[in-house]
Parts: C-alpha cells; structure tokens; sequence
C-alpha cells in the first residue's frame, strides 16, 4: 500500500488508493478517500477472492463510506473486532471510522463482490447537507444502522441479483473513463440507483438518535463558522475534551476533532463549488484562520489545492 501523493496535475485513476490521512492513538491508520478531478468521490472495487487483488493487508480504517455486495460465495469480515458473516446476496453497509482487520478477506472462499467508497456528496441531493445529518438521511439508511459495532448487511432478493451487478458493472465502466460525455452525471445518478437500492432493503424502523451525540452535532453546527475548538465545543455541553472525544468516537467512529473539521470541509467544498468568493472569504466563513491555513488544510486533506478543485467542478 503506498500512501505518496500524486503532484496536483496527475489525474487520478480509476483504481487510485486511498491517502493516508492520520493514525490513530493505538496505531490504526485512517485513510481518505482518494481525489480524482472532475469525477465525483467514487471508488469501485471488484473483489475476487480467487485473483490476486490489491487490498489494505493490516487493520485500517476509512474515512469514507463503503458498501459491499457479494454475488457469490462469502466469507467473514472484521469489523471492530467482531465477526460479520457475508454470503451470496449481502449488502454490508461500513461507516467511517470502523476498523477493518488485517487479512479481513482471507476467510473469503471463491467469493466475487463488489465495493463502493464514496463520500455522500458524490450524490447532488446530499452534497449540500450537513455531514451532521447524513446519519438522518433516507438514502443513507442502511449507514445509520451501521454505526452499531458490527455493522449492519441486508439480503438482496434472488430477483433483484441481476439488477445489482448490472448497476455495479455500468458504475464501473463509467469510472474507468472518466472523459466520456456525461460520465460524471451518470456516475452521481448511478451511486444514487444504488443507494436507494440498498435503503430500501434496510429495516422500516430506523435507530434511534443517541441523545449526546445529537447534542455534539447540534453545538457543532451552531458554532463550525467561528474558530472553535473540540475544547470549546466540549466545555459548552459541560464535559472535558478528552471524555467527549473518546465518547464521540465509540458512538460514531470519528473524533469530536473529525466531526469539526468534516463539517468545515464540506462546507468549504460547497462554498468553492457553488460562489466566486475568495479563498479568505471563504476561511473566514468557515472557522478557519486566513486562505494560507484554509490552503495547508485543503491540500492535506484532498491532495489539490482550493482554487485546482474549483476549477475542475466547473468543468
């Protein structure tokens, strides 16, 4: 697995790996999603255990979202230390900040499936909601379910099978060239087919919202714009910022940190795709200090400058 960083004018392939972003206090690395300009953040993964394929060999987490479906045969999958059996048909729904073990797939036996990474505002009905309410979202129901510790997985109907590696064959094919009239429209609305797809197969009763991480989520949206810190946020609830983020992170798989950040970025990201305003305008309106520190963030965080992924959601 190589984590270095493609200079800004290499595009990113169809198969481009993820980016080591941080590690985590226990040695877990989180990884990213990787950027790939002018495409929305999708990945497509065709898993066969009987090739050689590339694959995160040690426990990971991503920082993305990432549904898997199994066509056929199955195996066991490591999700936070627990065991999630998958066979023919399963649908499994991984949130960020699960960790994934090592060797995850070397229980899988003739087994072909497929797996998704996208961030949610991959799809133009989320891409201007708060990551705060994603877990809300209908078209991420299946997700909501999956902050439990094993995840969450659903059975697709026999009937429906055909369907679903049709919609994954026609993602992956769009994905893999990226300069075909409409490729980028056809990759949201194919993300999109998928996604309620598997919302539909999720439970009708969605799980109940956990009181203090509503509380956290609420104090962040209210305050994201001004330049907070998880110290701030927490002493505003009444707790000290290392009880809130150990909690935070159990309970959502993310830091109380993360959760700042994710929602200036987004915010960030929606600021440059949609106005003309400059990059300390748009620091300013973000919580973050001046458009030199906004740029350091941006570039660390997705690989490309502001002012680079602008120009490409333009295109």
């Amino acid at each position: 697995m190589t984590t270095e960083r493609p200079p800004d004018d290499a595009p990113a392939g169809p198969r481009a790996q993820a980016r080591l972003r941080t590690v985590r206090p226990d040695g877990t690395p989180v990884y990213g999603h990787p950027t790939r300009l002018g495409m929305p953040p999708v990945l497509v993964t065709r898993i066969d255990s009987d090739v050689e394929h590339s694959h995160l060999d040690h426990r990971h987490v991503h920082d993305f979202l990432v549904l898997v479906y199994v066509e056929q045969g199955g195996g066991t999958v490591v999700l936070n230390g627990q065991d999630t059996p998958l066979r023919d048909g399963d649908v499994l729904a991984v949130p960020p900040g699960q960790a994934i073990d090592s060797a995850t797939l070397a229980g899988f036996h003739h087994c072909r499936a497929w797996s998704v990474a996208f961030t949610p505002d991959a799809v133009p009905s989320l891409a201007s909601v708060s990551p705060l309410a994603w877990g809300h979202h209908p078209l991420l129901a299946l997700f909501a379910l999956a902050t439990l510790p094993a995840g969450a997985s659903t059975k697709v109907p026999d009937a429906e099978r055909p369907r679903w590696s049709a919609w994954l064959t026609e993602l992956s094919d769009e994905l893999s060239e990226p300069g075909r009239l409409g490729a980028r429209d056809a990759v949201s609305a194919l993300l999109t087919r998928i996604l309620i797809g598997a919302a539909r197969l999720a439970p009708s009763a969605p799980a109940p919202p956990d009181p203090l991480v509503t509380r956290v989520f609420d104090e962040i949206e209210a305050t994201f714009r001004e330049p907070v810190s998880a110290v701030d946020v927490a002493r505003a609830l009444g707790y000290t910022a290392g009880y809130l983020t150990t909690v935070v992170r159990e309970r959502t798989g993310r830091t109380l940190l993360e959760w700042i950040t994710e929602r200036r970025m987004t915010e960030v990201r929606r600021m440059l795709r949609d106005t003309d305003l400059p990059l300390g305008v748009v620091a300013a309106r973000t919580g973050l200090r001046d458009a030199t520190y906004l740029v350091r963030r941006f570039k660390d965080r997705y690989g490309v400058t502001p002012d680079r992924w602008r120009r490409s959601e333009r295109v």
